[in-house]
């Protein structure tokens, strides 16, 4: 009767031994013999406490890759090292850890390839020797202290037997070389997560650079413009990195078809140097061009500056980070063909618009691996009634939007486009002043002339890049901004009186104009300071609030015909209280009225909006007396979005955000920013996915909330491809993967993990049950039976587990060769360009360095410290005080 326990602790004894036999030969074999050398300097070198991590996984494992402990005596050193990948069978790395700081390292550069170009420990790179024999393939660049970078789900570079790399290849480039005064040994590198599932998707990267650009001295702009035909498979592009060196001020790159630019990314150079995620769902098909441009500035230089990969040199690179079909995996491609004066004559206005680096920005970007619970959060345009009405419905600021600079002026008016893009109107260099109006409300600076800047920037919800700039020489004091279904703005100018249709396609064109220009009125044909413009999608009818002199609303056809007006609405038209300054507008589409925030009676207001009827007053103690904007959500029974302002006879009441109950007129919650207090907070609009912006005329800045549960970190932090909303669209509308593709690998370990213990308890209660004795009057004969029926199975589990453990430890068929090997990268082919040796092209053009350019230096040195290219214009912006009471 003792065979049962005995069967199961041998059981369990076996399956142990096994596993812990199996992990011990996975460490032992990937680790590489370089970590096991017994490196005879000072105790407190890095190479001593040089560990690799293994996974406790059969999937799943790590790889350092790292500089042996060297010493560079010179600037501008390139030093290469390579590791073997620690498989003979197909592996894919999902994920990159930078292990480095901009204090000693200026960038690095990961390739893939099969035979390196030295078996030496390390070596010098940037000089004879290049990186590798064969073909390389860049997977992964890093400068300026960029965080790490994760690759979305079901997505990997390949590496291994049938990928073509055998070998990982680690440049470091070294610009300079004063923070080795101590002779400290440098271990810098980057730690590869990796899998052996397959991945159905197989990531690559794009190149596109320049070759033959020169920076002329003292010139305030040079462009550097590249474009190539694709022709190759279809890919998707999920991220997008910039790198130049210290001329560069704004790197964009585009996708064009059939014409029309769409852009990939845009961003500073200045900034860390991640992979940030493009700016839209955009593929890229064979017949397609892919074209990108870099702006320089000479200002500064006495004498040209060309292409180059030293600290007096220029670079020009825009890398694009895409998935394939892992039938058609290309790994590497590159461009760098001179774009066409003819096809960059139409490329968009925000590609020649410099990206300001205040300094606090840039620290602000140092940000490490984020954590954020993004798998609880809900897809997409889904839910969003449920999500508004929960109990832990909350909204906060995204601390990190923008994440550049916007230079804007006082921000009058936000709203959305057809494509769901946060569309910004402010007054540029122009500011309400007491002066600006006399007592009739004729505006007093027409000598200042229109406002010069775009006052009408399109911009990304997700990261606020710039996608648009319009509205130069047109305003002179904006207030409020719509669209229409047309994706044309209605807008409304204070000091002009004129309620303006104008054209999005960025020639600044007035379709119609409502109201005589710089002539205040109160009929028909008249405005006084109109404030805010409101559109009926269905009907394309249009509202007018009217305004700072006249307390009105206007209804007019689309074409700008005169229909009705109506004025402030109450339940007793005995105490009917007149709007006192009715300051903005929105459309209820799902119930067809119209709202508005009357300002200084602190209340909202909704009418019918065909007739103008009075339908419901929405007025609280928390609002502080007054209401600055409204905007509206349909989910649940209708939410209100608000935004109060100061008071004259309420100091006390925080300026903040609501979000109301249309139907029972309570505040679900209120939101304010976390890092600055608003100071005039002008207007709000809420995205499809839930989002809040809200425009603050007093600081000079939009503002950025989401709810904690559909929090997407913004961060400058690499792809976690969660965070992607473009991402999630291609993966679903491409791909029916099976329920645990989905998974991450955290996940994935515990499906794998977990379920082993219910396997092995659930047959142990149910031999139990089976071999219990029942009573007998043959109680001699009974024990003999038993044992001999239990040394049966006894020994077929034994030799199960036996062969089980025999299997597993002959799965791990690893290398376990010295992983002291040589190098890669001296002759880089672009797969669908040709062969490429930089070192030759550029020692064959008089003027052009060759240093760094055998191994592929596609980057340089300009030993960056942000000192030169800080800008304090983002301090003037949030300093700014608020204007006047009398300006709004």
């Amino acid at each position: 009767m003792m065979g049962v326990p005995v069967c199961c602790v041998v059981v369990v004894v076996l399956a142990f031994i096994c596993h812990s036999h199996s992990l011990e030969t996975q460490n032992q074999a990937y680790r590489p013999k370089r970590s096991h050398e017994d490196v005879r300097s000072d105790p407190s070198d890095c190479t001593l406490r040089t560990k690799q991590q293994v996974f406790t996984n059969s999937h799943n494992f790590s790889v350092d890759i790292q500089m042996p402990g060297v010493v560079p005596t010179k600037s501008d050193t390139y030093l290469c090292t390579a590791f073997p990948v620690p498989t003979s069978h197909d592996a894919f790395v999902v994920d990159f850890i930078p292990r480095a700081s901009m204090d000693t390292v200026h960038h690095m550069l990961l390739f893939g390839c099969q035979t390196p170009f030295s078996t030496s420990n390390y070596w010098d790179c940037g000089s004879v020797q290049g990186t590798c024999k064969d073909e390389a393939s860049i997977m992964y660049a890093w400068a300026r202290n960029a965080p790490p970078t994760k690759l979305p789900k079901d997505v990997g570079f390949k590496v291994g037997r049938n990928s073509g790399m055998s070998y990982f290849v680690l440049q470091i480039h070294y610009g300079d070389v004063s923070a080795f005064r101590d002779h400290h040994r440098d271990c810098s590198g980057l730690t590869l997560t990796m899998t052996s599932k397959p991945q159905p998707f197989i990531a690559g990267i794009y190149l596109l650079m320049s070759v033959d650009t020169i920076i002329l001295p003292g010139k305030r702009v040079t462009n550097a413009d590249v474009s190539c035909d694709y022709t190759s498979h279809l890919i998707y592009p999920f991220a997008f990195r910039t790198h130049t060196h210290h001329l560069g001020k704004v790197v964009s790159g585009y996708r064009i078809r059939n014409g029309k630019w769409s852009l990939i990314g845009r961003q500073s150079p200045q900034l860390p140097q991640a992979f940030y995620p493009v700016n839209k769902d955009v593929n890229m098909k064979y017949g397609d061009t892919i074209a990108a441009r870099c702006v320089f500035t000479g200002e500064g230089r006495t004498s040209k500056t060309y292409i180059g990969g030293t600290s007096n040199d220029e670079m020009c690179n825009f890398y694009i980070m895409y998935y394939m079909d892992s039938k058609h995996a290309i790994p590497y491609m590159n461009c760098m063909e001179t774009g066409s004066k003819e096809l960059f004559e139409h490329i968009p206005a925000e590609a020649n618009v410099p990206i300001t680096v205040s300094p606090g920005l840039n620290s602000m970007m140092h940000m490490g691996h984020s954590t954020d619970h993004q798998d609880d959060r809900p897809l997409l345009d889904t839910n969003k009634g449920e999500q508004a009405l929960d109990q832990d419905y909350h909204l906060e600021q995204v601390t990190v939007w923008p994440q550049s600079s916007l230079q804007l002026g006082q921000v009058s008016g936000l709203a959305l486009d057809s494509d769901s893009n946060l569309v910004i109107f402010h007054r540029g260099d122009h500011e309400w002043g007491d002066d600006s109006f006399d007592g009739q409300a004729r505006y007093q600076q027409r000598s200042l002339g229109p406002i010069q800047q775009s006052t009408i920037l399109v911009v990304n919800p997700t990261n606020g890049n710039i996608l648009k700039a319009s509205g130069r020489n047109m305003f002179y004091l904006p207030h409020g901004i719509t669209t229409d279904k047309e994706n044309n703005y209605w807008v409304t100018d204070v000091a002009l009186h004129q309620v303006l249709r104008v054209s999005s396609d960025g020639r600044d064109r007035t379709l119609l104009a409502l109201g005589e220009a710089f002539t205040p009125g109160s009929d028909s044909k008249h405005f006084c300071k109109p404030t805010d413009v409101a559109v009926d999608p269905h009907t394309g009818n249009i509202f007018v609030s009217d305004g700072y002199c006249n307390a009105r609303i206007l209804k007019f056809s689309s074409d700008g015909r005169y229909l009705s007006e109506w004025g402030a609405g109450s339940s007793d038209r005995r105490r009917r209280i007149p709007f006192r300054i009715p300051h903005s507008l929105v459309f209820l589409p799902d119930r067809r009225e119209v709202c508005v925030a009357d300002r200084e009676n602190g209340r909202i207001q909704c009418f019918i909006a065909e007739t103008g009827e009075f339908v419901k007053e929405i007025k609280n103690e928390e609002f502080g007396g007054e209401v600055f904007a409204i905007t509206y959500s349909p989910a649940g029974d209708g939410i209100i979005f608000a935004v109060n302002g100061k008071s004259l006879y309420d100091h006390s009441t925080p300026l903040r955000g609501f979000a109301i109950n249309y139907s029972t007129k309570d505040i679900l919650d209120t939101f304010s920013p976390e890092k600055k207090e608003f100071k005039m907070p002008h207007d709000i609009v809420e995205t499809r996915d839930g989002s809040v912006f809200v425009g603050d005329a007093g600081s000079k800045t939009v503002f950025k909330f989401t709810t904690e549960k559909a929090h997407r970190s913004v961060k400058k932090a690499g792809i976690e491809v969660q965070e992607l909303e473009e991402m999630e669209t291609v993966v679903k509308t491409k791909v029916r993967p099976e329920p645990d593709m989905l998974e991450t690998a955290a996940v994935r370990q515990k499906q794998i993990v977990a379920p082993q213990p219910r396997l092995q308890e659930q047959p142990e209660e149910e031999e139990k049950k089976k071999s219990v004795p029942q009573p007998s009057k043959q109680q001699g004969v009974l024990p003999a039976v038993i044992t001999t029926l239990l040394l049966i199975p006894l020994v077929l589990v034994i030799s199960i587990g036996v062969f089980i453990c025999w299997r597993k430890n002959n799965r791990h068929d690893v290398k376990t060769e010295s992983s002291s090997v040589g190098g890669i990268l001296g002759k880089i082919r672009g797969k669908a360009v040709g062969s490429l040796n930089l070192g030759n092209f550029f020692a064959s053009h008089k003027g052009y360095s060759r240093q760094g350019f055998d191994q592929l230096s596609t980057e340089g040195s300009d030993q960056e410290r942000n000192d030169e290219e800080s800008s304090d214009s983002e301090n003037e912006e949030y300093s700014a005080l608020p204007p006047p009471r009398s300006s709004p």
